[in-house]
């Protein structure tokens, strides 16, 4: 944020170098003032405070924690960043055209500039000289980093259909080799040396948490509890003398306050507004996505339960119709296995036919052969005779015996 104490004094300033222009010499050309500052920032010759005036080709140098901010006297706004080198090498102005040019050279550190009403008149009247080739400003704010060998730049804003009615800011980046147009908010580009500028591509976190650091102390600064109203009371004394000095009178001093104090409110209502409109088309645009998420979501169900039905639907047809490819294969089963019993009917009855007739020819065959085995018994029956007369034998021999026994028996009997 700037202070409106050091904005009211550029613009005042702004009114009144015209009149002095004759005064200062080539030497002393009064470019700003220092509107706030923290740590130690230096020129070739003094020490800075806020407040202090600032001269055609200065060399500002902000040590390491340090950083100040320098309003120009067309409202353009120079933020130097810590470990910094900036010379204001060309300021030409007149507050009765606005017409001019701004020349700054970055040899090292970080600057940021919001661009005043030369670049409003002409947006190709404010450049910054780096190592590596040149930044043209065309009405807007941007921040650059110039290290060894290498510049980055970042474009801070505004964009295009800002609801301020502000020109669309844009910043084109160049060098011998070529040129690169950074025209979309929070797009940076870098440069190295020998090479043309890389392409615009959008900033990352680690890389806005860079560009931010640089600028740290200056904000620390600004919400330190070190800068009470008592400053800033002395400051607009300061202030005062000046103006009174330079032919301004207390009732013109006064307007000119309460306009710029009025500016800088409409500025803030509307950066507010701007924010809320904001934020309201990001709530309509996330209200919006989440109809439009659910829609999607409800027509993915939708389809999949079409789909489901559909394959459903196929489902049954397709068993449908293995059912009665089923059938059909158990009927063409059934007629093969019919057709398997007729012909093995078929096979049996050959079989038999091919069975009965052997066996006719056998029984026929076996008859002959009893036939023959009675005949040949019949003949053998001497054999029978032969088996008589030995049996007949046998049973002599048995009366015989049976004689001796009965002889015995009777002696033993006498004998007794």
């Amino acid at each position: 944020m700037k202070k409106l104490l050091s904005v009211f004094v550029g613009l005042i300033l702004m009114v009144s170098t015209n009149v002095n222009a004759e005064q200062l010499n080539i030497e002393k050309q009064l470019v700003g003032i220092v509107g706030a500052i923290s740590g130690t920032v230096k020129t070739e010759t003094r020490q800075l405070k806020a407040g202090d005036k600032i001269y055609l080709n200065e060399t500002i140098v902000a040590g390491a924690g340090s950083g100040t901010q320098i309003l120009l006297l067309d409202q353009s706004t120079f933020t130097i960043g810590e470990d910094s080198e900036v010379v204001m090498d060309t300021f030409i102005f007149d507050p009765a055209t606005n017409d001019g040019k701004i020349v700054a050279s970055v040899k090292q550190g970080s600057l940021k500039v919001i661009s005043g009403l030369i670049s409003k008149k002409d947006p190709d009247s404010l450049t910054v000289e780096v190592p590596e080739g040149t930044l043209g400003s065309r009405g807007t704010e941007f921040q650059t980093i110039v290290s060894k060998g290498r510049t980055d730049t970042l474009l801070i804003g505004p964009g295009k259909n800002n609801t301020l009615g502000m020109r669309p800011g844009a910043v084109l980046i160049g060098n011998n080799l070529g040129s690169t147009l950074l025209d979309n908010p929070y797009s940076m580009a870098s440069m190295s040396q020998g090479k043309a500028p890389g392409q615009a591509k959008k900033i990352t976190k680690n890389q806005l948490k860079k560009f931010n650091k640089k600028m740290k102390a200056l904000r620390v600064a600004k919400l330190s509890p070190d800068e009470k109203k008592g400053k800033r009371k002395e400051m607009r004394k300061q202030l005062k003398k000046e103006l009174k000095s330079m032919g301004f009178e207390k009732e013109e001093i006064k307007s000119i306050i309460k306009e710029n104090i009025q500016k800088d409110k409409e500025k803030k209502v509307a950066i507010k507004k701007e924010r809320a409109e904001k934020k309201k088309a990001k709530k309509k645009k996330a209200k919006a996505e989440k109809k439009k998420n659910k829609k999607k979501k409800a027509k993915k169900v939708d389809k999949k339960k079409g789909k489901k039905k559909k394959a459903t639907k196929k489902g049954s047809k397709k068993k449908k119709a293995v059912k009665k490819k089923e059938g059909k294969k158990k009927k063409a089963t059934k007629k093969k296995a019919t057709k398997k019993k007729a012909v093995k009917k078929k096979a049996t009855k050959k079989k038999k036919a091919v069975k009965k007739k052997p066996a006719k020819k056998k029984k026929k065959a076996v008859k002959k052969k009893v036939k023959k085995k009675k005949k040949v018994v019949k003949k053998k029956k001497p054999k029978k005779k032969v088996k008589k007369k030995v049996a007949k034998k046998r049973k002599i021999v048995k009366k015989k015996r049976a004689a001796k026994k009965k002889k015995a028996k009777k002696k033993r009997r006498k004998k007794k």
